[in-house]
């Protein structure tokens, strides 16, 4: 978890384009709003994941990642860490494989069962901090 390798799998030039963001908020002053807007401006297609809003960031937001219409390449997780098992129980039903938690979430035992299942994993980490890292 959080291995260099795991970053540069999921950041790498061409590797990922296409990141669900799970508890996205339309609040523009929320860490999940501004990251995500980053990564949009930056080539990336999110796919928001919220029951509570209908659009964010000009995305239909979905109810949850199984109403995705691809399957993304990265889900990136703004949720607390006792939703976070639940993420990775859709994540391996589906087949996704990569989990990004935000940091200041973490929840070591939903990432041991993600890796187990063949889910890479970078755990209470920026995805914008370590994407600006790469751009340096």
């Amino acid at each position: 978890m959080n291995e260099p390798d795991a970053v540069e799998t999921m950041l790498g030039e061409g590797e990922a384009r296409t990141i669900a963001v799970v508890g996205l908020s339309e609040n523009p002053a929320k860490p999940s709003h501004y990251v995500s807007a980053y990564m949009q401006q930056h080539g990336y297609k999110i796919y928001p994941v919220n029951p509570s809003i209908e659009t964010v960031l000009g995305e239909r937001s979905y109810a949850s990642l199984a109403e995705l219409p691809v399957k993304p390449d990265i889900v990136n997780v703004f949720r607390v860490p006792s939703q976070i098992p639940a993420i990775v129980d859709e994540m391996l039903a589906l087949g996704l494989k990569n989990l990004w938690v935000q940091l200041g979430i973490v929840n070591m035992e939903a990432a041991k069962r993600a890796e187990e299942g063949g889910i890479r994993v970078v755990m209470d980490r920026c995805i914008m901090v370590e994407h600006q890292r790469r751009q340096l």
